[in-house]
């Protein structure tokens, strides 16, 4: 899957550089050997929720440093200091990352991208010039849903997805 590359307002005289971050979400303390693969060479992570576990959150660390939301399913102190949403900015680009797009009631200002989690289905979609992107879930297979990691390629302070199947 691909989508159309959107903007954030402009930045006068500033040069980007070109990014590439991962996507996970829904790890359910499952990191897959496929996932990592997948994800080397990244420049940092984005983890959508439902960790699992803090030895996800280390084995990511492992590639790239995490940006992390806390999902409906992590819980315990491991979990108490991961915040339910995030926002970041990356080469000109402002993310906002939670767990449940349902939650959203709609994307803060200024964003350009905003990444959830949760449905386990891996999606990707421009409403009202914001790029919605789900990873869909890296960790156990839930029904005949597929396993997928996402990217979010930043360029030029524009901002691209697509997703990969793992299996």
């Amino acid at each position: 899957m691909s989508a159309p590359a959107f903007a954030r307002s402009p930045v006068a005289r500033q040069t980007f550089r070109h990014m590439r971050i991962g996507l996970i979400s829904d790890t359910h303390g499952m990191l897959r050997r496929e996932a990592l693969a997948a994800l080397g060479g990244v420049e940092c992570i984005l983890h959508a929720g439902d960790i699992g576990s803090e030895a996800v959150l280390e084995g990511l660390r492992a590639l790239a440093p995490v940006h992390a939301v806390r999902g409906n399913n992590d819980r315990g102190a491991w979990a108490e200091a991961i915040p339910p949403t995030l926002s970041v900015e990356l080469e000109g680009v402002r993310a906002f990352v939670l767990h449940d797009l349902g939650e959203l009631e709609g994307p803060p200002a200024g964003v350009a991208v905003v990444v959830s989690g949760h449905s386990h289905q891996p999606r990707i979609e421009a409403r009202e010039g914001v790029l919605f992107i789900n990873p869909g879930s890296a960790g156990p297979r839930r029904f005949r849903l597929p396993v997928t990691v996402g990217f979010l390629e930043l360029d030029a302070g524009r901002a691209r997805g697509h997703i990969q199947p793992l299996l």
